[in-house]
């Protein structure tokens, strides 16, 4: 369950005001430049588009359509925490065209919204789109200014958020020091990241830079993506004096784009649990994880005891469970009452949470294992992934599809006693 957040910010730096948070329809930005879709410069071609029964305009900005399950994961997320706390501000730092901003506003009900992108050519048209909910005055504000300054400046006014949510390109990692600033103590922070050469080992001096994290190539190196940057927040949240909890981690291909809601509280990890390193044998296929004071220790069984050239090491990164089960559970019953789901609609919506719930599983390791990769190994034709799933539950694993990859599954079982099934329902 969502745990009831403080009142109190996130910033270990001493308050440079004894100003209380402000009020939300008194929010201290800028006024409001009195813009109306009719005053759109000439220069932004109108791209109307709907969603979930809201029209907004695109613009010349950059959308995707194939992002929606993003949003509606973020919403469903804002609408849990609206109805724990009784309150909900938010923070979309790089907005784009405004759409998940307006969305917080009409579907999750938010007090208050600031909707800001740094492009100032996209104020008009974000405007137009935020205009479309006309009830309760003050309800948000656009700005057009870099992320980081305008966190920055949120923290010197004590101005704090409930959600931020920060869908930036690429790995940049910079803003993460200010977004931890102005959230409020159990406030929930949305990450992205779209660097998929990273996470999947080939620029690992990169992914060093920006998560602190040397990331070699791996089989599953999507969940890699998705472990990266929930480690990048790991650490920059560790030197603060704050730990995070992952409620839900999310993967979609097109971009690739990896997002993680973070849940954001006072006080460190103990002992750097769930921060390890990951091995992978590709002799052997098994993958483990070692905490600091096993690396020494790094071998693979199949190895005699020995070092093996083999082994590929990446870390140190988040390798504790992806998706909270109890919140999971509660963002279902969410989307129930959102009438996303059930009826015979949003089965793509619910078979997504299901595969989480699924995935939550505290038995089941990091990474995934492909099920060409058991048929390669065995010299096989691939078995059905069901039946093959089946069998490792008969025998007493704990075994789930992945929501990363379509045709893998997740298992305490090493690669060995999957072949060793696979084989068996071949001669079946």
């Amino acid at each position: 369950m969502l745990a009831l957040p403080s009142t109190n910010s996130l910033s270990p730096l001493p308050l440079l005001s004894t100003r209380q948070n402000p009020n939300p329809r008194q929010a201290s930005f800028r006024a409001q430049s009195p813009l109306s879709p009719s005053r759109i410069s000439a220069s932004c071609h109108s791209h109307l588009q709907t969603e979930r029964g809201l029209e907004f305009d695109t613009g010349d900005t950059f959308f995707r359509h194939e992002s929606a399950t993003g949003r509606d994961l973020a919403v469903l997320a804002a609408s849990l925490y609206k109805k724990c706390t009784g309150r909900l501000r938010v923070l979309d730092a790089m907005c784009g065209c405004g759409v998940r901003s307006l969305r917080y506003l009409a579907e999750a009900d938010a007090d208050f919204v600031v909707a800001n992108d740094a492009n100032d050519d996209y104020r008009s048209l974000i405007v137009g789109n935020m205009s479309s909910v006309q009830e309760k005055e003050g309800r948000w504000v656009v700005e057009s200014n870099d992320a980081n300054r305008l966190m920055t400046e949120c923290y010197l006014r004590r101005d704090f958020f409930d959600l931020i949510d920060v869908d930036s390109f690429g790995s940049d990692s910079t803003f993460l020091r200010s977004a931890f600033s102005c959230l409020k103590l159990g406030g929930l922070l949305y990450l992205t990241s779209t660097d998929g050469y990273s996470s999947g080992g080939h620029r690992p001096h990169h992914s060093l830079a920006a998560y602190g994290v040397y990331v070699r190539p791996m089989p599953y190196s999507n969940e890699i993506g998705l472990r990266m940057l929930i480690g990048g927040a790991v650490r920059e949240a560790s030197v603060l004096g704050y730990h995070v909890t992952p409620l839900f981690s999310y993967y979609s291909y097109h971009g690739p784009v990896f997002r993680v809601m973070l849940q954001v509280n006072r006080g460190k990890l103990p002992d750097n649990r769930y921060y390890e390193f990951i091995s992978y044998c590709s002799l052997c296929g098994d993958s483990l994880s070692y905490s600091w004071d096993k690396l020494s220790k790094m071998r693979c069984s199949c190895s005699d005891g020995k070092g093996s050239s083999s082994l590929v090491v990446s870390g140190p990164l988040w390798v504790g469970p992806l998706h909270c089960a109890s919140y999971i559970t509660d963002m279902l019953r969410m989307a129930e009452q959102q009438e996303w789901i059930g009826n015979g609609t949003g089965s793509d919506l619910q078979k997504l949470l299901l595969l989480m719930l699924d995935e939550s599983d505290l038995r089941l390791p990091v990474g995934y294992i492909k099920l060409d990769e058991v048929a390669s190994r065995a010299k096989i034709n691939s078995p059905p992934l069901r039946i093959m799933m089946g069998a490792l539950q008969k025998e007493g694993y704990a075994v789930s599809r992945s929501h990363i990859a379509s045709n893998a599954f997740k298992t305490n079982s090493s690669m060995a006693t999957c072949i060793r099934i696979a084989k068996g329902l071949q001669q079946q």
